[in-house]
């Protein structure tokens, strides 16, 4: 119900044969730059703040430009960014241009949603090193966020290197710029031992570029969640996985393309591939492509204990992805038994539905569950009245006619502008952001269970749903996220870093204070100031603490009371998903530091800490 900002979604494509195959195959050399645009648009959920694309191109002679990048701002900027850049190679073309702008071997795209708080088509990917030297010039983007940033940059600065900026992006671009320099450097030795100069000495050089030394050099300095991709000025392409597999990552590879991408139904549909075709990056290792169209799968650093995120499992990636559709049905029936408990075990008198869309398929394995139950229950109760001799017409039709009941109870209306309005006028009108079907519950009688993808902040849920799902006057509310209880901040690129932003720590927060336990507030703070100083692999997440007085339940049951609209009739219930429930429906993403506090890398623990520390102070309050 509540828009949570992803990182960023990453899209590439490099051509193994020469511009004219595809021309004559397909019909235009266009080939790669519309699958890329296609690829965009299907990967437009993972970001909608900017967007920027990088095109390379092969053998271009001296004094031709063969590296191009174009970006945009706001949800829009696909549109603009391929606009523009077919105007541009259209009016080279009418001046009778053979080698038009962004028709080139290699592609990179980028989706951006910002979650530093920095805007601005400078923040927007694919970043650019230029140079004169064609394998010294870099166009990199991706999908991460390192929580070492200062480590990193302290790495630059005893390098001699003196960076115009303090962003990750902006760092990681200079530290693998001068390991690419480092990597021109040994190949200038090597090959100028072999008596070459000039232009030849050049193309030597681009030709034996390994991009490999270059990630190995820059990534054991890396904490955080990421995928790195980067296109060489002389068209060599990679993209690394981190070595836990925090960030996705997908390709596929025949002998005309190499295709890289956040999600495998990307690939898929702008390639018409089959779920088996497309394959999962392994953590640690990178795909890389040279410049002779040759490409191989190489280990960058060792990959570690598998931490593949699983909240990007239940909200983030696109559900016609065939193991995330399933995982997500599985996320729905694993509730049922929780639901039954708050419905009281009264299916007859529930209504099942489901807000937002993206909730849709966990309702789905939520309500086809209690159909399963309620078959075994009508099997029971026609064995019984075979068994009494009680099998009459009537006798079987009172049993057959029990039923789930699905309803659309509420759907998202129109875009209320409510920056028109101020106070109480404007919570006024983001309470009718939804409208609800009336007549779907029989007022007083019905429980109502709403099936949600996740509860992060429940801004949402207090301003607007609840309100509006009162109206229907149903005997109870109760609403179901198919996700635990978000208790943490994430730090590998999802914007959910502020502990005072969830609702389950301000419960948990709440009944401290309401059990007079305020002195572990006190003491979390203390034990988290004293680790500042410390190496980030020696801190622990005492954060922990706060939630370990009280059960799940209470949590939750607090959560109902905070986010219950003082005039609501209805009785509210909030159910959430278990870890365990979540693990039994993703095991193969056990990732799940939001819930448990459990990071994967050292960098988290000390992220989080710094999160108490900023909420404990105040200055969550001073930050925007």
């Amino acid at each position: 119900m509540e828009q949570i900002k992803h990182e960023c979604g990453v899209a590439m494509i490099r051509l193994l044969k020469p511009l004219e195959y595809y021309k004559e195959k397909y019909g235009s050399d266009l080939y790669a730059l519309n699958k890329l645009y296609l690829m965009m648009e299907k990967e437009h959920n993972r970001g909608q703040e900017g967007a920027g694309i990088g095109a390379v191109k092969l053998d271009v002679p001296p004094g031709r430009e063969y590296i191009f990048r174009e970006r945009a701002e706001g949800s829009d900027a696909i549109q603009k960014i391929f606009a523009s850049v077919r105007t541009q190679i259209d009016e080279a073309r009418n001046q009778d241009d053979r080698q038009p702008p962004f028709i080139g071997e290699a592609y990179m795209g980028h989706l951006r949603y910002s979650t530093t708080g920095r805007s601005g088509i400078s923040f927007v990917h694919p970043f650019m090193r230029r140079n004169n030297w064609s394998a010294r010039n870099l166009l990199l983007c991706g999908n991460f966020n390192m929580t070492n940033v200062d480590e990193i940059f302290n790495d630059i600065i005893s390098t001699g290197q003196h960076p115009r900026l303090y962003a990750d992006t902006f760092i990681l671009l200079e530290q693998m710029g001068h390991a690419l320099d480092r990597e021109n450097e040994r190949l200038f030795n090597k090959h100028k031992g072999d008596n070459l100069h000039g232009l030849e000495l050049s193309k030597a050089i681009a030709r034996d570029i390994n991009v490999a030394n270059v990630l190995k050099r820059c990534a054991p300095t890396w904490d955080g969640g990421y995928v790195i991709c980067g296109i060489v000025g002389n068209g060599d392409l990679f993209a690394m996985r981190d070595p836990k597999g925090i960030r996705p990552c997908f390709y596929y590879a025949d002998d005309e393309v190499v295709v890289i991408a956040s999600e495998r139904p990307v690939i898929q549909t702008a390639f018409n591939l089959k779920t088996e075709e497309v394959k999962e990056l392994t953590p640690g290792k990178a795909l890389i492509v040279d410049r002779d169209s040759s490409w191989r799968i190489e280990e960058i650093l060792p990959e570690g204990a598998n931490c593949k995120c699983a909240f990007e499992r239940i909200y983030f990636s696109r559900g016609s992805d065939r193991d995330i559709y399933n995982e997500r049905k599985h996320l729905g029936r694993e509730l049922v038994d929780s639901v039954m408990r708050a419905i009281d075990y009264n299916i007859d008198d529930a209504v099942f539905s489901f807000i937002p869309n993206t909730a849709e398929v966990a309702f789905y394995g939520l309500t086809e569950e209690f159909e399963k139950r309620l078959i075994a229950m009508k099997i029971g109760k026609l064995q019984q009245l075979s068994a009494e001799g009680k099998m009459t017409p009537l006798a079987i039709e009172e049993v057959l006619k029990h039923r789930v009941r699905r309803e659309k109870v509420a759907l998202k209306d129109i875009k209320l502008r409510t920056f028109i309005a101020e106070g109480e006028s404007r919570d006024d009108l983001a309470a009718h952001v939804y409208d609800i079907t009336y007549g779907t519950i029989r007022p007083g009688i019905d429980s109502l269970v709403v099936i949600d993808d996740s509860i992060v902040r429940g801004t949402t849920l207090k301003q607007s749903i609840i309100r509006i799902l009162d109206r229907l006057e149903p005997k109870k509310i109760v609403i179901v996220s198919s996700s635990p209880q978000v208790r943490f901040p994430d730090c590998y690129g999802i914007d959910m870093s502020r502990m005072g932003e969830f609702i389950a720590f301000r419960a948990a927060m709440a009944l401290l204070r309401e059990t007079g336990r305020e002195d572990i507030i006190d003491e979390v703070y203390r034990k988290c100031k004293e680790q500042e100083k410390l190496p980030k692999e020696e801190i622990a997440n005492y954060v922990k603490e706060i939630y370990e007085p009280f059960t799940p339940e209470e949590v939750s049951k607090k959560i109902a009371e905070m986010l219950t609209p003082a005039d609501t009739r209805s009785e509210v219930v909030i159910v959430y998903q278990t870890i365990e429930g979540m693990h039994k429906a993703i095991p193969d993403h056990p990732g799940d530091w939001y819930f448990s506090g459990n990071y994967p890398t050292p960098g988290g623990n000390r992220l989080v800490n710094k999160a108490f520390i900023n909420f404990y102070e105040g200055q969550e309050l001073k930050r925007d």
